[in-house]
Order: C-alpha cells, then sequence, then structure tokens
C-alpha cells in the first residue's frame, strides 16, 4: 500500500510544476507581446514624427521659393506668411519633444494639413501676382517704346525743322548783286569830289544793290562793315561785336537800310581815323548773321 501513496504523492507534484511551468510561458508569453506591441508603437510614432517633420520643410520650402522670385509682395501676403512661419517654427518645436502622444500628432497633422490648403492658396495667389507683374512689366515696356518712338520722331521733326528754318534763312538772306567802292574828298563848297590817291582820300563810299529775294524780310536790316587796309589790318574798335556765319567778329561801321526788293540801290559812307595808304582796301558786308558780299578799291 505504501508504494502507491509515493507515486500518488508524486504525480500531484508534478501537476503542480506543470501549472507553474505554463503559467510562466503564459506571463512570458504576454510580458513578451506587450513589450512587442509597445516597441510597435513607438516605432509608428516616431515614423509618424518623421514623416511629420518631412511635412513642415515641405511647406517651409514652398514659402523659400516664394521668396525666390524677389517679387514685391503686397501687405496682405507678406502677413500671411509672416503667421505661417510662426505656425512652422511651433509645429517644429512640437515635433521635436522627446515623448508626444497621439493626440498630439493627430493635432500636428491637423495643423499641418490646414497648412497645406494654406500654401495652396497662397502660392495661387502669388502666381496672379506674377502674371500681373508680367503683365505691368510689358505695359510699361511697351509704353516706354511709344515714348521713346514718339521722342525719336519728335527729335527728327525738330532736325528736320531746324535744317528747314536753316535753309528758309540762307534763302532768304540779302545777297550783294554788286557793290563798288569809290573814294572821295569834300570841297569847301560841301561838293563831293571823287578821287584816287590816299593822300587826298578823306572817306570811302561804299555802294551796292542786293539781288531781289521774295523770301528776305522786308523793312530795315543792320548791315555791319569790316574794312582791311592794304596791309590786312581790320580798322575797327574793339567794342564794337557781332556774330555772323556762326562766329563773333569786330566790325568796322554799322548802319540801317530799309530794303523793299525793289532793286534800290544803298550807300555807306566811312572815314578813316587814320591817314589813307596806298594799295588796296577791302570791304566786307554783312547783315542777319550772314555775309552779303565785298568790294575792294586801289588808292594811289
Amino acid at each position: 500500500m505504501e508504494p502507491q501513496n509515493v507515486n500518488k504523492g508524486d504525480r500531484n507534484k508534478i501537476y503542480f510544476l506543470i501549472i507553474v511551468i505554463a503559467a510562466l510561458i503564459g506571463t512570458n508569453g504576454y510580458l513578451f507581446f506587450k513589450d512587442r506591441q509597445q516597441g510597435e508603437r513607438l516605432v509608428t510614432v516616431s515614423t509618424e514624427k518623421d514623416k511629420l517633420r518631412l511635412e513642415v520643410e515641405k511647406i517651409e520650402v514652398e514659402l523659400d521659393k516664394v521668396n525666390a522670385l524677389n517679387l514685391d509682395l503686397n501687405e496682405k501676403l507678406v502677413g500671411e506668411q509672416q503667421l505661417a512661419r510662426e505656425k512652422i517654427a511651433e509645429l517644429k518645436i512640437s515635433l521635436e519633444k522627446g515623448k508626444i502622444t497621439q493626440a498630439e500628432l493627430d493635432k500636428a497633422q491637423t495643423q499641418i494639413d490646414e497648412l497645406k490648403i494654406f500654401i495652396k492658396n497662397y502660392n495661387d495667389q502669388v502666381i496672379q501676382l506674377q502674371k500681373e507683374n508680367i503683365f505691368l512689366k510689358s505695359t510699361k515696356d511697351s509704353l516706354e517704346n511709344s515714348v521713346k518712338v514718339a521722342n525719336d520722331k519728335a527729335n527728327s521733326l525738330a532736325n528736320e525743322n531746324s535744317n528747314l528754318n536753316a535753309k528758309v534763312k540762307t534763302a532768304a538772306a540779302l545777297k550783294v548783286q554788286k557793290a563798288e567802292i569809290i573814294a572821295f574828298r569834300t570841297k569847301s563848297s560841301g561838293k563831293k569830289i571823287e578821287v584816287s590817291k590816299s593822300s587826298t582820300t578823306e572817306k570811302l563810299s561804299v555802294r551796292f544793290n542786293v539781288i531781289p529775294n521774295e523770301l528776305a524780310e522786308k523793312g530795315h536790316h543792320n548791315v555791319f562793315l569790316r574794312v582791311f587796309d592794304p596791309a590786312g589790318n581790320l580798322l575797327a574798335d574793339e567794342s564794337n561785336r557781332f556774330e555772323a556765319d556762326g562766329q563773333e567778329m569786330q566790325y568796322t561801321h554799322s548802319v540801317y537800310i530799309d530794303y523793299n526788293n525793289d532793286n534800290s540801290t544803298y550807300t555807306i559812307d566811312w572815314a578813316n581815323p587814320k591817314p589813307y595808304i596806298k594799295g588796296i582796301y577791302t570791304v566786307i558786308l554783312y547783315t542777319d548773321g550772314a555775309t552779303m558780299g565785298k568790294a575792294q578799291l586801289e588808292l594811289r
């Protein structure tokens, strides 16, 4: 009977050990699956954080692209971009936390989705601004080109008008048809006698008529004389100056004539303050800024 009792007790111990071992196996299995589940959750959270960080960086790159365009953004667009960058900065700080809950991840995802929508609308506004700028630049360039063409045309017309005026002025200038110089002296009776010797000459008388010219202005014209002695010296006062043929010159004598395009003969008398000398005297006549003609006389 005793051997049977021992065997029964051993069996009970064996059963107990089996139950303990099964419990340990079950506990270990539960802990293993729990740890594995927890690990998978940590991996999932970390992956989601990385994904969200990448999306935030993409949004920031989109804003940087806008700035790289160097557009003159209006106040509204500048304000919207500033708000977006502040939100991005907040998200970056939130995603850099060591521990983050699923609820926080979900909130961050919602904010990122809102930012994506904002960026799309923002980019649409920027594209529209680009189009407007291109149109305005094209219009501005077109206007500038039109103004340039108009200015060039105006300058061309001004040059043509100036050239035409110069031609008209040249065509309207008085020109001597025939001129001569006569030397004379005055007798005690007042009568003028023509002479040919330098020693008896008191005055020179320049007589001329003008080529008929319908374009010439009728009325008074100031005629300037430049008298050169036989040595080639200009006989003129330093203070007597006028302009002709594009330069300033000294003149010997001046007088007004009344031009009526009637083939009149004009006479201008001039007395030399110095003694006359033998040789050829030359007189050049000018009026209205141009040369009229010249005449010469030889005194013996």
